[in-house]
């Protein structure tokens, strides 16, 4: 796979960084956000990067963008706006259909974008805060995946199942047993996991 391409999106609070690992043909694309300290990497060890060398054989794309802001709390927001600019510069390519994943302050974000978004087709948050994710509620028909670690003990695993509570269907809540904020404990799991189920969302798009 070549490297993923570094792109300055704009917006009109200012330039957004992502990196951009292009699909095959017209392939949809993969949003991934962290926390609120940003990054590209994402939680897990770096599973944002996993996951796109593990899609591009599929022909899916990934788009790895770091929050301007890097601040506790972060302001959801501030994070939907530099999602939706991201996605803009790379819908201007060509791309039609994206799924949103986020970690913690970031699965607010990508919760937010969907019932914002119609270029959003699915949505998955690791580790979700509630704060900003009332609009759950107006993901569905679009599938969402929660995840979340039994032992988190900065965001209690209440937290996604307060969100499964209130969207609609289809959905589905996963706890991994034994994992904390991070999921890093359980990363192999996780990585299976998204692999699949993100395939199977995505292939009526490929």
């Amino acid at each position: 796979m070549n490297e993923p391409q570094l792109i300055e999106a704009t917006s009109a609070s200012g330039p957004v960084h992502a990196l951009y690992h292009a699909p095959a043909a017209d392939g949809p694309v993969v949003v991934m956000v962290g926390g609120f300290d940003g990054g590209f990497d994402g939680p897990a060890d770096g599973i944002h990067q996993v996951l796109a060398l593990d899609l591009a054989p599929h022909g899916i794309g990934a788009l790895r963008v770091d929050f301007r802001d890097h601040r506790s709390p972060g302001v959801v927001r501030n994070g939907v706006t530099d999602v939706r600019a991201a996605m803009a510069s790379i819908h201007r390519r060509g791309v039609h259909h994206f799924a949103l994943l986020g970690h913690s302050f970031g699965a607010a974000v990508m919760i937010a974008v969907a019932a914002e978004e119609p270029l959003a087709v699915a949505v998955i948050g690791l580790s979700t805060q509630t704060a900003g994710t009332q609009a759950a509620a107006r993901i569905s028909p679009r599938p969402l995946l929660l995840i979340h670690g039994s032992d988190d003990i900065r965001l209690s695993p209440n937290c996604s199942r307060h969100v499964y509570s209130i969207a609609g269907e289809p959905k589905q809540l996963v706890l991994l047993e034994g994992a904390r904020h991070s999921l890093r404990q359980r990363k192999n799991d996780l990585r299976k996991l998204l692999d699949e189920w993100l395939v199977e969302s995505l292939t009526e798009y490929l």
